[in-house]
């Protein structure tokens, strides 16, 4: 009754939003859900306006019902991403958790306006996945005692791209020891993603981001781009 009520209002308030995770595997893992009355809590408004949004923008994505794990860690309007919209066809996206909706939207644009162009004008392929460290992790800021944007699912970690001709671009290997094009690109998507996210931190940030591209938040009136 739970999941059939939520889906119902995700039918009448959105039009395109797809099902809650079905299994007890995954109902496990999703924690405590918010409830009133044993149905779902209503749907923010801001929350709602942000699905209708990146339903408008092709992504696919199922929301993630609000849960709260304790000791500042926790997912509130977030979603599943399923895959995302290029110009020409939908990209897969790998080992990737929930995510706030604001940032699902923000890497959705990056995705095709960032991305998938970047890799058609730089390297002469459109991408076919977009390859993830993941999302949401309940865990603190390496080194210090605050909570990292992980642990609202307000960040995503970007370790690589593939691309419709079978090449495969990580930040790993292609930052620093790439080819020419290849450091390239890598480097204009980061600056692209520098104007769509609070927070973009790379391999010349430090060695714990050697192979990945952290991006975080929405773009606010500043952003550190490192």
């Amino acid at each position: 009754m739970l999941r059939l009520s939520f889906g119902l209002i995700c039918i009448v308030a959105l039009g395109a939003c797809s099902a809650l995770p079905e299994s007890s595997s995954q109902r496990q893992r999703a924690g405590t859900t918010v409830t009133r009355g044993g149905a779902p809590a209503p749907i923010a408004p801001a929350t709602g306006q942000c699905y209708s949004e990146l339903t408008q923008l092709g992504a696919r994505y199922s929301p993630f019902p609000d849960t709260y794990y304790g000791d500042g860690c926790a997912l509130v309007g977030s979603v599943q991403l399923a895959s995302l919209p290029s110009d020409q066809s939908m990209l897969a996206v790998t080992n990737l958790g929930p995510v706030t909706c604001e940032v699902s939207r923000a890497f959705t644009g990056w995705a095709r306006y960032g991305v998938d162009r970047a890799a058609r004008q730089i390297l002469g392929s459109p991408v076919r996945s977009i390859e993830t460290f993941g999302s949401y992790s309940c865990r603190n800021v390496a080194g210090s005692g605050r909570r990292s944007a992980h642990a609202t699912g307000a960040a995503i970690d970007v370790s690589g791209f593939v691309l419709e001709d079978g090449r495969r671009i990580t930040v790993k290997n292609a930052w620093f020891d790439g080819t020419d094009r290849e450091r390239e690109f890598l480097r204009v998507i980061q600056q692209s993603a520098c104007k769509r996210f609070d927070t973009v931190l790379g391999p010349e940030y430090n060695t714990a981001h050697h192979d990945h591209l952290h991006l975080e938040g929405v773009m606010g009136s500043k952003s550190y781009c490192r």
